[in-house]
């Protein structure tokens, strides 16, 4: 059966989709039979081969990168290639090698397009950096919505957002808001075959430096903020891609997931300057291993519950054979307070932390830097539950836990196993180098530093508390 993957990566700064793959047929050969006495062979009937899905290139720039201005934007030439594809299945559109493409805001509907369409990045697309070249500013810069046929994003190419005109915050001009969808769809039930990739011999353990290979698929660089978005979409794989701008970006996500199932992430390297990968409300059995995160602020489920009308919801996600190097935070948990919903059966494992400043983070009093006047003390809080952290060793700069929870609302069903984080060189051990509150936890040994602050209380369940929280 074929499978959507965005495979060698899958990119865009915003998706908003939904995908579906059909079955492909297997050939079928008849065996010989005998009839009236005489052997009689009866070959396979003959199929008519298939024409080859044709492929559908850019043209080369018209005006070439001498004028970065409004009118060098290409978007009708690959829309017109996108229209064309979208008419014979498994059709691609080609971005060929050696050219450079300067391409505003465009949105590739798949409403229409047959399945499995192939978008073959091998060439550069660059973004404008004129604001008026955005409209009102609204948009995204590359969107791919309403997939229900599948699609393929795959290539060596690179995607070049020149996010630093973006970054300088002048007051001047507005910054491009990247991470709003452009369409905001529900999720859409279908029919979905997926095949996974085979599972690597060393998804379970690993020792050293990761990646081993170096990703070869599409680099996405200077994010102006999300680097890869997926927002409303189901059945999706994402591996062999680079995500690259520098830590101090702000808001560069480098993979976010919103209101999104069965999610694949692996082999991948992301460098950015927030979240390498965060998990939002409506996200459930996501699967990432085999990533190296850094510099970044880690890996991230949150933040949650800021929308106190509706419960966010987050389970099944596993995070294991990850490398963070230089990161503010390594395995993390956020939500405000004041929210309703849980977050259950989460699993961080297998996860090796190099001059990070918290490896382990459970934060039930989030909040963002930007909306300080909403963080009154409230009671509610968004329920956790069946939390592991397990194999998570490495050097940090600060706490190596931090686990502050809910008073009413406290973490149940939390355990920390092999857990062996040491300070960072020319760091010095002090006493508050672990932080625990109203988490009901199990220990496995080793535990280094000792955190002895935690309750024990193996009875309790890892339901929901409430029916304000039952998701």
């Amino acid at each position: 059966m074929s499978c959507i993957s965005l495979k060698r990566l899958t990119f865009m700064f915003v998706i908003a989709c939904v995908v579906w793959c059909s079955s492909i047929g297997t050939y079928i050969a008849r065996k010989g039979n005998y009839r009236k006495g005489r052997s009689k062979w009866n070959p396979p009937h003959k199929t008519t081969p298939k024409p080859k899905a044709p492929t559908h290139s850019i043209p080369p720039p018209s005006i070439g990168l001498k004028s970065l201005t409004c009118d060098a934007l290409e978007p009708r030439a690959f829309q017109d290639a996108w229209s064309d594809a979208c008419k014979v299945e498994r059709s691609t559109v080609l971005v060929p090698p050696k050219f450079t493409f300067l391409v505003g805001p465009v949105s590739f509907s798949g409403a229409n397009c047959q399945p499995n369409i192939v978008f073959q990045l091998d060439g550069i697309i660059i973004a404008p950096t004129d604001f008026q070249c955005w409209g009102n500013g609204s948009l995204p810069w590359l969107e791919f919505t309403y997939l229900r046929g599948g699609v393929t994003v795959q290539g060596k190419g690179i995607l070049d957002g020149r996010g630093s005109r973006w970054w300088k915050d002048d007051g001047k001009e507005p910054k491009i808001p990247l991470n709003t969808s452009f369409q905001q769809i529900p999720p859409i039930q279908v029919i979905y075959l997926l095949q996974f990739p085979p599972t690597p011999k060393d998804r379970n353990e690993f020792s050293g430096n990761m990646p081993r290979k170096k990703p070869t698929g599409i680099t996405i660089r200077n994010s102006p903020q999300f680097h890869l978005k997926f927002n409303h979409c189901k059945r999706v794989v994402v591996h062999v891609m680079t995500a690259d701008s520098p830590g101090d970006s702000p808001n560069t996500d480098g993979i976010h997931l919103h209101n999104s199932q069965d999610v694949l992430i692996h082999s991948s390297n992301l460098s950015c300057g927030d979240d390498c990968i965060s998990i939002q409300s409506g996200s459930t059995n996501v699967s990432i291993f085999n990533v190296s995160c850094g510099p970044g602020h880690g890996i991230s489920i949150g933040g949650l519950g800021r929308n106190y009308i509706s419960k966010a919801c987050v389970s099944n996600i596993t995070f294991r054979n990850i490398v963070m190097h230089n990161t503010t935070n390594g395995a993390r948990i956020k939500t405000w307070q004041g929210g309703r919903g849980s977050v259950q059966g989460v699993v961080f494992s297998n996860i090796q932390v190099s001059q990070v400043v918290r490896p382990i983070v459970i934060n039930q009093f989030y909040c963002g830097e930007k909306h300080k006047t909403e963080c009154r003390n409230q009671t509610a809080a968004v329920a956790l539950s069946g939390i592991t952290f397990e194999k998570i060793r490495g050097t940090y700069k600060d706490k190596a836990v931090d686990i502050a929870c809910s008073d009413n609302v406290p973490c149940r069903g939390i355990t920390l196993s092999a857990i062996e984080l040491t300070p960072a060189p020319n760091e010095r051990p002090r006493t508050d180098d672990t932080f625990c509150w109203q988490a009901f936890v199990e220990f496995t040994a080793p535990m280094v530093p000792p955190i002895g602050c935690l309750k024990t209380e193996k009875l309790l369940n890892n339901k929901a508390q409430s029916n304000r929280d039952v998701c």
